[in-house]
């Protein structure tokens, strides 16, 4: 079975850069566990789960119809085929305009008509630096560069023997609270980074995102945050000056550095914790 270490499409906040510390500390969780991705994001953690431990019960929550972008995939490919045309006699990286860019504009309203709506995949391979669209309109806004995949994307296995569910978090979380040998992956969008290109339509307030902490108390669990979010930050402090039981004091901590661009760049943190008595 192909093991994939990135998504197998475009998704901001994928756990690329995690997947080898996160296998690296698998080990010390059983192998007949429940894993339950509360926040599914692209799957990536949830399918590294089920290939390296192929008999446990792995969760996957969609949260944000990653799914659906997936199946897609046949249609996506094809409109990659018809922009490689477009801009087969354009160097690599350079910026689109004149005919190239009426021909482009033209292709995608065609498939915008014909109901096509992946526009976060295609914006992949037109704009440059992680930037992406979520509308054709937004799209067509935008300043368009030749960064066209040259392959087609290719899911199959992907998610393979992973049940897939969408619901709340707290939902899912409810329905498995009382279960033994529960381990929760919480990688919830990130506070203080854009999270426009996420589905869900709400609005993470402060209060959603200590929310989340209810999770991690007295629970094994992989906890993914960034240094962009204070969350962290703001736990020691409560705990520091109040009673506040503190869920990341006996957690272990990975670091990932990520760079955005040459002179700028942040750190992925993961946290991991797994109670005594398992």
């Amino acid at each position: 079975m192909r093991t994939f270490n990135t998504s197998p499409l475009p998704f901001q906040g994928q756990k690329r850069n995690f997947v080898k510390a996160f296998k690296r500390e698998l080990i010390n969780y059983p192998a007949n566990a429940i894993f339950v991705d509360l926040f599914g994001g692209s799957g990536l953690l949830s399918n590294t789960v089920k290939q390296h431990y192929p008999a446990a019960k792995v969760v996957y929550n969609d949260y944000d119809d990653f799914m659906s972008r997936i199946r897609l995939i046949p249609q996506t490919n094809q409109l990659l085929h018809q922009l490689r045309g477009i801009v087969a006699d354009l160097p690599r990286k350079v910026q689109i305009s004149g005919k190239h860019r009426m021909q482009i504009i033209e292709l995608l309203r065609e498939a915008e008509n014909s109901g096509y709506n992946d526009w976060i995949t295609i914006s992949s391979n037109l704009l440059f630096s992680m930037n992406y669209a979520t509308t054709f309109q937004a799209l067509i806004k935008e300043t368009m560069y030749n960064k066209v995949r040259l392959s087609d994307y290719d899911s199959e296995g992907y998610l393979s023997g992973v049940e897939i569910t969408r619901a709340d978090y707290k939902e899912l979380f409810e329905s498995f609270k009382h279960y033994p040998n529960v381990v929760y992956l919480v990688d919830p969008p990130y506070l203080s980074t854009d999270t426009a290109t996420y589905c869900s339509d709400k609005y993470w307030r402060l209060q959603d995102y200590l929310d989340v902490l209810l999770v991690l108390m007295n629970n094994n669990y992989f906890y993914f945050t960034s240094s962009k979010s204070q969350i962290v930050e703001l736990c020691n402090w409560i705990s520091s000056v109040t009673a506040f039981n503190n869920p990341f004091s006996m957690a272990q901590r990975s670091e990932v550095n990520v760079s955005t661009t040459h002179n700028a760049g942040y750190t992925d943190i993961m946290y991991h914790y797994k109670k005594n008595d398992e």
